[in-house]
């Protein structure tokens, strides 16, 4: 088995995608009858992320207007909606179209919760193949991109200008053993997650799940700890063990205090997200973003790239209009405007070069960073690493286990787990 394959169809463009079929509920309210079943017919509800129901107000609003319905936004975080679909489908109380993280979709199509949606060609061709990649299941379309997003570098430009930026981590470990006094700090990450410390661990050959010729993941060859992810341990060891790190920015609170520590000015760069740029300005940081660095090996530090779409929940009682929706806020235009709202990168191909998105610095950054990220694996035996292999890298970040002999136990941990909970799928 091979590692990751290397996320392309970036460089101009940015979007991804991902599907699978299952069995889900019945999607007509038979049964019902007279006005009553009429007005529930031209009832929807969509599940929007947190704060960014903004992006898509117009778009509903012409919505209602050309197809007499009425559509109901709610927000909710997004990498929730799914725990929150499981709970409130069956009751009759969840949305016709949510939102969705790219690596939850298997897991969803295999528990029956969404639904396939048939959209032609015409429809998946303005997406980039990446992005459409990642709402697709055994070739059967679950959903269509909204926004791709992948981790980027931050820094502070009244700490360090742009002509100083180190260009590799290893400048970036020796600017920060310079800079480093207790209440200030160089380069910060949340290495102690395998979200972020992937992207260095990945670069020295390291993998979580080898693929095949066709791309599919194998849920048997766990590359967790061979030996690039091992090398790409020890090197992430020392910015603890020689302080560069503070010890506050491991486990749980770690993004607080990261995030915090760079809107104080205590942080020349961190490693985050497009998420954190409507925060860092309200905050008044002076901030630039740029691709992460290169390694020693002269690899670019990898990411995951992570694809946030819109689906059709298998509990709609009126699927049809909820797909049609689902293709209306999905569309180039809709999109664009999003964008323009959100600051939500598009996953539409042709809006990488429309002006409105090629001259905004976060979406130039992400673009930059795709050509070297991976596509987080959707599988379901995708559930079983996280946790294991956080807890391996906090016992490494704190100096309680060597990375060998904790990435060994996370591996053995991870395939336990995936035997005995997905062998039968």
């Amino acid at each position: 088995m091979k590692k990751y394959n290397k996320y392309i169809g970036l460089m101009n463009g940015v979007a991804l995608s991902l599907s699978l079929a299952a069995c889900g509920p019945q999607e007509s309210g038979e049964g019902s009858s007279g006005g009553e079943a009429e007005a529930q017919d031209r009832e929807l509800i969509v599940w929007e992320d947190i704060e960014k129901s903004d992006g898509i107000k117009e778009a509903v609003a012409k919505f209602e207007e050309e197809n007499d319905v009425t559509v109901k936004i709610v927000e909710k975080p997004y990498a929730q909606q799914i725990e929150d679909l499981r709970l409130d489908g069956p009751g009759g109380t969840g949305p016709d179209v949510l939102t969705m993280a790219g690596d939850q979709i298997g897991t969803a199509v295999v528990e029956g919760l969404v639904k396939e949606v048939a959209v032609g060609e015409d429809v998946q061709s303005i997406y980039t193949d990446a992005a459409m990649q990642s709402q697709m299941v055994d070739g059967k379309v679950y959903g269509l991109p909204k926004a791709v997003e992948s981790t980027i570098l931050y820094y502070n430009k009244d700490l360090i200008s742009e002509e100083e930026l180190p260009t590799t981590l290893e400048e970036w470990y020796d600017y920060s053993k310079e800079t480093t006094t207790g209440d200030q700090f160089g380069f910060l990450a949340l290495f102690d997650q395998i979200y972020y410390a992937q992207s260095v661990m990945s670069g020295y050959g390291g993998y979580i799940f080898g693929q095949d010729a066709e791309g599919n993941y194998d849920p048997t060859d766990v590359g967790l700890n061979n030996e690039g992810s091992i090398e790409g341990a020890n090197y992430i060891q020392k910015f603890y063990s020689e302080g560069l790190f503070p010890a506050g920015i491991i486990g749980e609170q770690g993004i607080n205090v990261l995030e915090s520590l760079f809107t104080e000015g205590k942080a020349a760069a961190i490693i985050s997200g497009p998420w954190n740029v409507d925060p860092f300005t309200d905050a008044g940081v002076n901030f630039g973003m740029t691709k992460l660095p290169e390694l020693e090996n002269g690899e670019n530090m990898s990411s995951f790239i992570g694809v946030k779409s819109y689906n059709v929940s298998a509990y709609s009682k009126n699927a049809e209009l909820a797909e049609e929706l689902l293709v209306f806020l999905a569309n180039e235009e809709n999109s664009r405007t999003r964008f323009e709202e959100t600051q939500e990168v598009p996953a539409v191909e042709a809006l990488a070069s429309d002006p409105v998105v090629a001259e905004s610095e976060v979406a130039q950054a992400v673009a930059e960073q795709s050509i070297f990220a991976e596509l987080t694996p959707n599988i379901p035996a995708m559930n079983e690493v996280w946790t294991p292999a956080d807890s391996a890298l906090q016992t490494i970040a704190t100096g309680k286990a060597e990375p060998e002999d904790a990435l060994n136990q996370a591996v053995e941990t991870i395939e336990g787990q995936i035997e005995a909970t997905h062998s039968g799928n």
